[in-house]
């Protein structure tokens, strides 16, 4: 037997495709052609309680790095690696290239570092 969560999810999807019967009708019909629908998967949850992010309060104290990429006219990518410093907002480097390897990211970061000094924290986001 069909719990009543499908067999109205199933009522309203044919409704949404123009068979117009009753709840009983539509439940007697997909019984006896044997028919299934797919369950919803529900939303994965984070495993970890987000936190606020804590506002820098001097310079090099927290760094953000995000990648942007873009295509040109001829259908190659272009890649770009920003650093920025979050409380002075500025843009320590832009790494411009068709492939940035993780290696790549490594040593500028370390260029980075010597240049301007140690970071207390590098916040990334998802990337590719």
């Amino acid at each position: 037997m069909l719990a009543f969560a499908e067999r109205a999810r199933i009522h309203i999807l044919l409704r949404r495709e123009g068979f117009r019967a009753n709840h009983k009708r539509t439940h007697r019909i997909y019984c006896e052609e044997r028919l299934q629908v797919r369950k919803r998967k529900p939303k994965r949850r984070t495993a970890i309680a987000r936190q606020p992010m804590v506002v820098p309060r001097t310079v090099n104290e927290r760094w953000s790095m995000d990648f942007l990429h873009d295509q040109l006219s001829n259908g190659r990518r272009l890649r770009v690696l920003n650093v920025i410093d979050d409380y002075s907002r500025q843009c320590l480097a832009s790494i411009v290239d068709t492939s940035i390897s993780g290696a790549r990211v490594a040593r500028e970061l370390d260029r980075l570092i010597n240049w301007h000094g140690r970071p207390l924290h590098i916040v990334c986001d998802n990337v590719l």
